[in-house]
Formats: C-alpha cells, sequence, structure tokens
C-alpha cells in the first residue's frame, strides 16, 4: 500500500503539514496547539489514520473536537517529558498529580473551583504511599498549579474567573474557577490498555517484554520489524545501526522505508555509513530550534563553551545565595546570616525547594539559653532557671528545620514588581525568597525594587 495513495501532487504537502502535526502533538483539540490546527488535521483524518496504521502500527482516533495519536510504545522513553510553563521538565510528583487531577475531573461537573480540585487531589494523594499533597505547602501548590497549567493548555481546562497564580501564593483569599471540557479529559486519559491488569510499567511496552507481543509468523514478524524500524525514524533523531539487531538493520537499509517516510512527513532521510537520520532542515518536525535565529542566539551559542569553562575553573568563586539548609545546626545557620549581614534567610531542601525561613529572632529563641547557660551555670540574667527553655545539651542538637518558621511567603519569578512591591509593604517583609516551580532562584529586598525603579 502506498502511502497518501489518494492524495494528489497540488495537495501532498498539505497532507505531510498535518501528518507532522499529529506526529509532533498526539492530542489535537479546538485550542492545541493552536487554532488551525484541528480543521487542517481532521481534513485529512481518514488518509491519516490509514497510513499511520499501516506504515507505523499507530491508531488514529477521532471524536468532536478532538484528536488523539495512539503511539506504539516500543521503549520507556524519558527524553521527552511533559513540562511545565516554564519549560522545565515534569518530575514524579507533578506526573502523579496530573494522573490524580484527570481522575477528580472525570468524576466532576461541569466547573470545578481550583480549591476544590486541590482538595480531590491531596485526598487521593494521600492514600498513595510516597505521593501525598499538603495545599499549606507551596512547593506542592507549584506542582499541582503546574499539573492544572498543563490540562487548560490542553483544552480540558478553561479558566473563567480568579487566578491560579494568587491562589498559589495566598490559597486562603484567592481562587480560581474552571469549565471542564469533558471531551478533552476522556481524550488525555486513553491508555492502551486496562491498567487494573497490568503488574510493572513495562507491561505498557508493544515489543518485547511488553504485554501484546503474541507468537508470530514470519510475515507477521517482517512487517512488525519493518514499522519498528520506521517508528524508530520517526521517534528519534539518529539510528545507528550497532545499536539495534540484524533484521531491524536491514529494514533501516530498504529503500521502501526511505520513501515511506519521506512521503509521509516532507522530510529528508539521509544515510551514513553508522545508521540513518531524518533530516528537518526548515526545522518543521523539532519541538525545540537549535540553534535559534537570531544574531543573539548565534552569539549566545558561541559563548557556550567560553562560560562552561569558566564555570569548571572558577567554581569556588562563584557566590551562591545565603540559604540554609534543613539539615544543618542552627549555629551553623547563625553564623551564615552574621557572614552575610543578613537579618534572615530562606531554608533549603536538598533539592533547593524552599520550606521555610530562619532569622535572628529564631536562633536567640533556640540558642541563648545554651549561651546564658554557659556564662551563668545555666541560669538567665535576672537569676531565674529559664523555664520550657532548651538544656546546653538540647540546644547543640537543634537542627534548622526545628527552628524554622514555616509560613514563609515566596515570589515567582515572572511575578509583576509593582505587585511584589505591594505584597512586601503590607506584610512587613524586607525581603522575600524568589523560587521556580518551589525551587530557590534569588533573593529579592526591598533595595533591589527602589534601585529598580528610581536608580540609572
Amino acid at each position: 500500500m502506498r502511502v497518501a495513495a489518494d492524495v494528489g501532487s497540488l495537495e501532498l504537502a498539505e497532507y505531510q503539514k498535518a501528518a507532522r502535526l499529529v506526529l509532533r502533538h498526539p492530542l489535537i483539540t479546538a485550542s492545541y496547539p493552536d487554532k488551525s490546527a484541528l480543521p487542517l488535521v481532521r481534513k485529512w483524518v481518514r488518509q491519516l489514520r490509514a497510513d499511520f496504521g499501516e506504515v507505523l502500527g499507530y491508531m488514529l482516533l477521532s471524536s468532536g473536537d478532538t484528536i488523539r495519536l495512539r503511539r506504539v510504545q516500543d521503549t520507556l522513553d524519558g527524553t521527552r517529558p511533559a513540562v511545565t510553563r516554564a519549560r522545565r521538565p515534569f518530575d514524579r510528583r507533578r506526573y502523579a498529580y496530573l494522573v490524580l487531577a484527570l481522575s477528580a475531573l472525570g468524576r466532576s461537573g461541569a466547573q470545578i473551583a481550583l480549591s476544590e480540585l486541590a482538595d480531590a487531589v491531596a485526598a487521593d494523594a494521600g492514600r498513595i504511599d510516597g505521593v501525598g499533597m499538603d495545599t499549606g505547602r507551596k512547593p506542592d501548590r507549584d506542582a499541582f498549579v503546574d499539573a492544572v497549567a498543563w490540562l487548560e493548555a490542553r483544552g480540558a481546562l478553561r479558566m473563567a474567573d480568579g487566578s491560579a497564580i494568587e491562589w498559589v501564593n495566598d490559597p486562603e483569599r484567592a481562587e480560581a474557577l474552571y469549565d471542564i471540557d469533558r471531551e478533552v479529559v476522556g481524550a488525555i486519559y486513553a491508555p492502551s490498555r486496562v491498567l487494573q491488569h497490568l503488574n510493572s510499567v513495562t507491561e505498557l511496552l508493544d515489543g518485547p517484554g511488553g504485554g501484546s507481543a503474541p507468537a508470530q509468523g514470519r510475515e507477521a514478524r517482517r512487517r512488525g520489524n519493518a514499522r519498528h524500524a520506521r517508528r524508530l525514524v520517526l521517534e528519534h533523531p539518529v539510528v545507528y545501526y550497532a545499536d539495534v539487531d540484524g533484521e531491524l538493520r536491514g529494514q533501516l537499509r530498504s529503500a521502501s522505508l526511505a520513501e515511506d517516510i519521506e512521503r509521509l512527513t516532507g522530510l529528508g532521510l539521509e544515510r551514513r555509513a553508522e545508521g540513518v537520520a531524518l533530516v528537518s532542515a526548515g526545522q518543521r518536525f523539532t519541538d525545540v530550534a537549535f540553534p535559534s535565529a537570531g544574531t543573539v542566539a548565534q552569539a549566545a551559542l558561541l559563548l557556550c563553551a567560553r562560560i562552561a569553562g569558566y564555570l569548571r575553573h572558577h567554581s569556588s568563586k562563584i557566590e551562591r545565595l545565603p540559604a540554609a539548609t534543613a539539615a544543618e545546626r542552627l549555629t551553623e545557620a547563625a553564623r551564615l546570616l552574621v557572614a552575610h549581614g543578613v537579618p534572615a534567610a530562606p531554608v533549603v531542601s536538598e533539592k533547593n525547594e524552599v520550606l521555610g525561613v530562619i532569622s535572628h529572632g529564631e536562633i536567640l529563641r533556640y540558642l541563648l539559653p545554651r549561651y546564658a547557660g554557659k556564662l551563668s551555670g545555666e541560669y538567665t540574667a535576672a537569676g531565674a532557671k529559664p523555664k520550657g527553655k532548651l538544656s546546653v545539651l538540647q540546644a547543640r542538637e537543634v537542627t534548622v528545620r526545628d527552628a524554622m518558621d514555616r509560613s514563609v511567603l515566596c515570589l515567582s519569578e515572572d511575578q509583576l514588581l509593582a505587585d511584589a512591591a505591594a505584597l512586601m509593604v503590607n506584610k512587613k517583609l524586607e525581603r522575600m525568597p524568589v523560587v521556580r516551580e518551589g525551587v530557590l532562584v534569588g533573593l529579592l529586598t526591598r533595595e533591589d525594587i527602589v534601585r529598580r525603579l528610581f536608580g540609572p
């Protein structure tokens, strides 16, 4: 069967554009990836369904205002993760919240408040070992809203009122209301198997070791290898002969593979002694352009090696943000504040997530009895033994986690400077941590704001 058999030569370029769209975006809705995608793909959906099934073994599902490509999974591939609004890869927590949010939306009506969805996800997460979600923790709220934003971008949710960003910063006062598109929610959750019957993630695979590889005859095996080889070329930028077995190697060298792929996508297949590569010279098939266009991007590319070399040789001279870790001794945090001349500093986890803040107040409250005891036999200046205070021995064992203030307010890096200034004035704060998805990236002070507004 010839690829694009019923497509005329004058329309072939349009058909190939539709094929590339589906391959880049396995879910297409009325708004995702843009409003022009759905009409274009819907025009060619019948031919695309036939070609994807025959050439790749994929299944193209079309229903109402959604088109969903169900791929065949030959291997577990972690190179193309879901990403946040800031283009950072999802971690396990965000994936868990995304799936739990889909489950909660499937049980919901036409609308849902962000706090209501968060409570439903938190309740389900609390019943799963190793997941959990505390809406009182900003890193958890950040991760949850990243999952919600992913769904919103694809049209599963549409904001009707409020602000998710404001809810993240102050869930007691802010709220957001979403309309639910149940058709899109159902299209996103489209597993190829009944998940309750799976014992491990490898059973989702369709190749060796997967859950759907029945005994095959010679011809069926040859067709399966032909589809596998074509999937390899489309799913990976370069395929090396040394990385595949002999049967796949023969398929990669076949003339029919190059003809099918080039006619389906409009892209050229280059052959080398070591393997094959699908080339997108006009960057019509890549999800990340490299290098990006423009003089600045080209100059930045030239500077990459120089910057990397500088960091390698001068890493000890790079000034670190004044931040304490939760596990270190409180005395070490006190020395950190003194060394940097600051009254307070954020407390971070091993992953640099903001957990709280430590200041002179917490340090004095926990450590003063230790030093008072040294000078006066554990008695206060007034002569009375401190009541309810830590002993000298206990004070030595206090960690930053024990003493820190957990009710810390953070700013996101894309928050407006005017909003940050108003928050600092209203809360009477001199400085605030700046985070990206819960991870500390900087500190903003009142002096920084004044310098920005009135400086040269």
